[in-house]
Formats: C-alpha cells, sequence, structure tokens
C-alpha cells in the first residue's frame, strides 16, 4: 500500500511547513507538491519522529462531509 501526499490539498499548507517531516527532508512547496511514499517509508517517518529526530507529518486533507438529505 502507498500514501500519497499532496501539498498543494494540504489545509495547513504554509501554516505547518516549517515543521513538517516532508519540509524538513525534502524541501518546501512548490519543489515538492505530490510524494508518493510506501507504507514501510511511512512507518520509518513515524518512528523517527517519535523518537525526535525528525517532526511528524502534518498533512491535513479535506474531508468530503457526508450526504444528508433533507426532511
Amino acid at each position: 500500500m502507498t500514501t500519497r501526499i499532496d501539498c498543494d490539498s494540504c489545509l495547513v499548507r504554509g501554516l505547518a511547513c516549517h515543521d513538517c517531516v516532508v519540509t524538513v527532508l525534502l524541501g518546501p512547496p512548490p519543489e515538492l507538491s505530490d510524494l508518493i511514499i510506501e507504507d514501510d517509508e511511512l512507518h520509518a517517518l513515524e518512528a523517527l519522529a517519535e523518537g525526535g529526530l525528525v517532526p511528524p507529518l502534518r498533512l491535513v486533507t479535506p474531508v468530503a462531509s457526508p450526504h444528508v438529505e433533507s426532511a
């Protein structure tokens, strides 16, 4: 399985970039806008973040709201 990191759709882009593992390791957007990482790589980044070696992934993506029918 893979994880797609799209900095262009991140809701906190600009606000949290300075403390995001993507920016720390690969540089700030717009140099990077789309990244695909494997699950084992994501787990490794999470372990590094838990150990305090890198900041965590700060990606916040929009979630579609559920459709509610009006009565």
